[in-house]
């Protein structure tokens, strides 16, 4: 497997990691906030925490996220904060969604 093909398949494996509107929504949130527990996610994202946990979860078993406890919370917060920056040109494209 040649850079380019290295390169083209982790890109893939990171946009599949995030593509979901939770997810996205997650990440959103731990850019502004910088670290939070599931129920301060839930609460500003309107997620239930049973979905919201499991998101979190995936995300931090594949290196977006990092967790850290503190009494008996978790507190997440983003590894890759780069990822905001994909997101801010993603949400420049004018793809057609509806077709």
């Amino acid at each position: 497997m040649n850079k380019q093909s290295k390169q083209l398949e982790k890109a893939a494996f990171i946009l599949k990691s995030i593509a979901h509107p939770t997810r996205l929504a997650a990440i959103d949130y731990l850019n502004k906030k910088g670290q939070a527990s599931v129920g301060e996610i839930c609460a500003a994202t309107g997620c239930e925490q049973s979905l919201m946990s499991h998101h979190l979860i995936a995300m931090k078993l594949k290196g977006i996220l990092q967790s850290q406890k503190e009494g008996t919370s978790i507190l997440y917060s983003l590894k890759e904060k780069q990822l905001c920056m994909v997101i801010q040109l993603i949400d420049q494209c004018n793809c057609n969604m509806g077709a």
